[in-house]
């Protein structure tokens, strides 16, 4: 292929194209770079499986630390387990990608995103997604593009295209937005409480530059001489299909009318009569047209009984306004709460119903020193105080199969609850916890991850962690029929699975703190999308009413066997105090005290204990060790030698001092062992600090009421 290199410019900001150079044997590549932020991005295209019967796509981000200039840590000193982040860019590059390829695609395709270079100014999640779209139309794989992608940030009042790090994290709005010719595709953000105009009109700005973006790549193809790909989709035997519908078509549409079905009763009703299709198909004669056409296509009974169910659902919520429950299409289904359902040996727990999903969030708080470590991936934030997991069991679906460590899914939908509750935690100088929430679903027909981010409110409150306001969020949905759109409100698995699309909304009465927005079709008006985040608000209203029925604010006390926390700011000068020689002294702090004690950069010192005593010990230790010590100040401290002029006393953990031989007594001293010996018991006063930092001590010049007060301050050490 010929080498290209093409520049992009908008919003004052290039991003270049570099087509021809690289990774020649696959079926298209382009590195795209911004700054000096470089994405290598690969599509490949192999032949189709037997059996298949879905669309195998396979999407992988890579990271290189060598991107950064860095070298792995761990004892293999390369890279190994992909960190979130990176699963969750995977993620990012599949959401927009999947729904523009055609849905009767059966060949295996892989799309690979490989950082190269990295600054800290670029991120490169929105130009892998924008690579991804381009690579694909060199390989000439069947799509339905161009797509691209662009991330919104707002500072102060204005919306700015591809922010860096740093004004994403000062500013109020993180959104991705992608989008094809024919409208977005997908939406990804994360909010400070936005109201939904607001985000309606950041959607909106995002998608004018994705828009420039699209027809960059309309123009590179042209250079290249490349048209898009159009190939004609399979077709499913004539006779077949009519036998099946013949069959189908009214059990199906009955079932579906059916409304006092529960989801349980109406899947079974609808296997038993594909069941009765598939035995009527047997039955038949072997040289039977339909019987023969049947073999020769095995998954031809399985999507034409789909499609009949996805046919009748929609229509009936198109042409009659009410969805397979009965429900209207703005209506939410019936909500329960529950919080404190776990005894108290957990900190919080919170159980969130709505229909027939059941999430329960279970809360623990812990100190400093349990904050996750994010240190090898190329992203500035190092360390995360609050954790969101969600595991989705295969009891919840009522299904059995072995259980794995958590898939994309389950990382994508904590990550999605994570974002939506961050906007409203305490702040770490108010509440220095480290915070995990874990959400275990128990029962799922529907919008887990907002059932999640309800249920986990719930959680929180009931730990006692001052959340500053509570957080709700429903699942929207979309039939589109030709010029026909219907918005559903609080969609339920077989709504997700045969509509159009997936709009989790989350927020507070104030605002929006998480939004994520997945297709199935080539794209969204804004003015659908409008709506849609417009319907949504009620909804979350009605949810979070009932929640607040339930706990109307976050509990004062937290549980007994919750850590006691207690912070004091030491100069960082005494940090090396504090830890001692190889960790002795710290170490020997805890030991006496039970307490554990995190000490950050800036000399913020965290002591925790399983009581307040015990916490407040270790802190009037720490705290003395570290004080600024005054000529005049008295303690009671411990001979810990002597030398001929004097007697060193630690009258602090970590302090010494010297009482010279003419401070130990207000008479003539012959011999120091006269007056006090290794191990005494002493009081005295500081006498004087020298410029060398020497502490100098005497026993004269005590007020019995001082020497009284230093006893009791020295008990209590």
């Amino acid at each position: 292929m010929v080498e290209i290199d093409k520049s992009i410019s908008f919003d004052g900001r290039d991003i270049r194209l570099k087509v021809g150079l690289l990774a020649p044997q696959a079926g298209g590549s382009v590195l795209i770079q911004s700054g000096d932020t470089a994405v290598l991005v690969t599509a490949t295209r192999s032949g189709a499986r037997e059996g298949i019967d879905f669309l195998p796509l396979l999407v992988d981000y890579e990271e290189r630390l060598y991107a950064a200039g860095r070298i792995p840590g761990g004892f293999l000193r390369r890279e190994g387990r992909p960190p979130e982040k990176v699963i969750l860019t995977s993620r990012l590059i599949d959401r927009p990608l999947r729904p523009l390829f055609p849905i009767w695609l059966r060949e295996d395709i892989q799309i690979v995103a490989t950082t190269l270079s990295m600054d800290e100014q670029v991120p490169p999640d929105v130009l892998a997604v924008t690579g991804a779209s381009i690579a694909t139309l060199l390989a000439k794989i069947p799509f339905n593009g161009p797509m691209a992608a662009v991330r919104v940030g707002l500072v102060g009042d204005d919306f700015i295209i591809n922010p860096t790090y740093k004004e994403i994290e000062d500013g109020d709005l993180d959104l991705v937005v992608a989008g094809s010719p024919e409208g977005v595709v997908m939406v990804e953000a994360g909010a400070n409480q936005l109201p939904e105009a607001d985000i309606i009109e950041a959607i909106d700005f995002g998608y004018e530059a994705v828009r420039d973006l699209i027809a960059a790549q309309e123009e590179l193809l042209k250079e290249l001489g490349i048209d898009l790909v159009q190939e004609a989709p399979p077709e499913v035997d004539p006779t077949l299909e009519n036998f099946i519908r013949d069959r189908g078509n009214e059990p199906i549409k009955k079932i579906l009318s059916q409304f006092e079905l529960d989801k349980n009763q109406r899947d079974a009703a609808l296997d038993e009569v594909k069941a009765s299709i598939e035995q009527a198909i047997a039955e038949l004669p072997e040289e039977d047209p339909v019987r023969v056409a049947a073999a020769a296509d095995s998954k031809a009974v399985g999507n034409t009984f789909k499609d009949i169910t996805k046919y009748f659902m929609r229509r009936q919520i198109v042409e009659d306004g009410v969805r397979v429950d009965g429900r209207k299409l703005d209506e939410v289904r019936p909500v329960s709460c529950r919080v404190g359902v776990l005894p108290q040996r957990v900190h919080g727990s919170g159980l969130f119903n709505r229909g027939l999903t059941q999430v329960m969030s279970v809360v623990t708080l812990g100190t400093p020193g349990d904050a996750q470590e994010l240190a090898d991936d190329l992203h500035p934030e190092d360390q995360k105080r609050y954790l969101h997991h969600y595991n989705f069991p295969p009891f919840s679906v009522g299904e059995t199969k072995p259980l794995r460590a958590p898939g994309r899914r389950e990382i994508g939908h904590g990550a999605l609850a994570e974002r939506a509750l961050v906007p409203v935690l305490p702040p770490k100088d108010q509440f220095p916890y480290v915070i995990r929430v874990v959400s275990e679903v128990l029962s799922s027909n529907g919008s887990t991850s907002m059932g999640s981010v309800c249920g986990s409110t719930l959680g929180l409150m009931d730990a006692g962690v001052p959340i500053t306001k509570p957080v709700s969020g429903a699942a929207m949905g979309l039939i589109k029929d030709g010029d026909e759109v219907r918005i559903l409100t609080d969609i339920q698995g077989i709504e997700d699975f045969l509509g159009d699309m997936d709009f989790k909304v989350a927020g507070t009465d104030s605002g929006i703190t998480a939004l994520q927005m997945d297709m199935k079709i080539n794209g969204l008006s804004m003015d659908t999308i409008a709506k849609a985040i417009e319907q949504a608000r009620p909804a979350r209203l009605h949810i979070l009413e009932k929640m607040l029925a339930t706990i109307d604010q976050p509990r004062t006390e937290m549980s007994p066997f919750a850590p006691r926390l207690l912070t004091l700011k030491i100069e960082p000068e005494f940090i090396g105090l504090v830890i001692g020689p190889g960790g002795k002294t710290i170490k020997g702090i805890t030991e006496e005290t039970g307490a554990k004690i995190d000490i950050e950069d800036d000399g913020t010192v965290t002591i925790s204990a399983n009581d307040v005593e015990k916490a407040e010990r270790a802190r009037t230790i720490v705290f003395n060790m570290t004080r600024k010590l005054q000529e005049g100040d008295v303690y009671a401290g411990r001979v810990t030698r002597i030398i001929p002029i004097g007697a060193f006393v630690e009258f602090l953990p970590g302090k010494e001092g010297m009482i010279h031989i003419s401070q130990l007594a207000d008479y003539r001293v012959g011999k120091v062992e006269d007056e006090v010996a290794v191990g005494d018991e002493v009081i005295v006063k500081v006498r004087e600090i020298d410029n060398k930092g020497r502490i100098n001590l005497t026993r004269l010049g005590i007020h019995p009421e001082e020497a009284a007060a230093a006893r009791e301050a020295g008990n209590k050490r």
